[in-house]
């Protein structure tokens, strides 16, 4: 295995060895706290444009199998761990992580203190960075991770989302709902969920036009996740507007969230290390109720810019107090920060699905 470099736009080397992959990889270096689920993370398309660090010591050890694939591709730019697992044993697994990230031509990276990356950007916030395995100097690399675009503005989510519509194969006996999806960088476990419980579902790329999202006749709307900066996603945020005004019943997460919010006159903000993982504290504020949920996301809504006449703040998240979900006062919409559709993480939020459905229920 050969030496691998990581260089941060703030001038900090991290060394360690490769365990898949060559090359030279851009993105911002972010970290998840989730034990398990690196294929769900990897295959994540909010994690385009990524470096993901998994705080958890030992990963690959249970391989990659064909059922927790999360997308068309892996979307991460890079993975950095502190132990890659050179075994692996699971029932279901086919191959190797290392096999996997070659497969998609990722750089995987081990041998380092993951502790250390960790608590840097908890101190000095996620930043831009460049993984190498063929420059060893550090100071080429420091000036190349500072000149690379960052995710400040920046519209990923028209990127990675479908190039046209499709329907979403059901094996569900009763198709009782017509549920329009506007794809954003959705999870596929999203529509596993809106099938289970369903509907009939049509995919629409992000940047359909929305004549043609009415034309299937949809009784609700589902506003996937997605990577980026919301401010810089004008386009959707436009179609998102239009949807609005239909009052067909709505639903967003995390990038929908985003989207939403500020479609209703909200502003976004960049945290400062974002929150990902499979472990976060969420309060449910109209039952007073704590959940556990999975997490991705490095932009939030801004709670003073929400027009409280119109919106209301349904949820909270408990590490730092940030919005977590909002509803409309007199519209049938609604909107949450997070995962409920789990993969990986814990299935707390569930329920939200559930309220989506009786929200159509409710005006069919």
């Amino acid at each position: 295995m050969s030496k691998a470099i990581i260089a941060l736009e703030d001038g900090t080397i991290f060394q360690g060895k490769k365990f898949a992959g060559s090359g030279e990889a851009f993105g911002e270096i972010v970290f998840n706290t989730s034990m398990t689920g690196y294929q769900e993370i990897l295959t994540d398309p909010s994690y385009c444009g990524q470096i993901v660090t998994m705080t958890y010591p030992l990963i690959g050890n249970y391989g990659v199998n064909d059922e927790d694939i999360e997308s068309r591709s892996i979307f991460a730019s890079g993975l950095i761990v502190s132990e890659y697992s050179r075994i692996y044993n699971n029932w279901r697994a086919k191959k190797s992580l290392a096999e996997y990230l070659e497969e998609y031509n990722k750089i995987g990276i081990h041998e380092i203190d993951t502790r250390a990356i960790t608590l840097h950007i908890r101190d000095k916030g996620a930043m831009k960075c460049v993984i190498s395995t063929e420059n060893d100097n550090a100071d080429e690399l420091i000036q190349k991770a500072k000149s690379t675009t960052g995710l400040n503005g920046i519209d990923l989510a028209s990127t990675v989302s479908t190039d046209k519509s499709y329907k979403w194969a059901s094996t569900h006996d009763q198709k009782k709902y017509n549920v329009a999806v506007i794809d954003c960088g959705i999870k596929l476990n999203q529509l596993r969920i809106l099938q289970k419980l369903g509907c009939d579902v049509t995919v629409f790329p992000s940047s359909t036009k929305i004549e043609e999202i009415l034309k299937i006749n949809p009784q609700g709307i589902f506003i996937s996740n997605g990577p980026g900066d919301p401010a810089g996603a004008n386009k959707i945020t436009e179609l998102v507007k239009d949807l609005i005004l239909t009052k067909i019943p709505l639903f967003g997460i995390c990038f929908g969230h985003q989207m939403l919010s500020l479609a209703l006159g909200a502003d976004s903000f960049k945290l400062k290390f974002g929150h990902r993982g499979g472990n976060q504290p969420i309060q449910d504020l109209r039952t007073s109720k704590v959940e556990i949920a999975s997490h991705n996301h490095g932009f939030c809504i801004d709670a003073n810019s929400i027009d409280k006449k119109n919106l209301e703040i349904t949820h909270l998240n408990l590490n730092d107090n940030t919005v977590a979900g909002i509803k409309h006062k007199h519209q049938p919409l609604f909107c949450v920060q997070y995962h409920p559709e789990a993969a990986p993480g814990p299935r707390d939020p569930y329920y939200l699905f559930e309220e989506f459905i009786d929200l159509i229920e409710d005006y069919k």
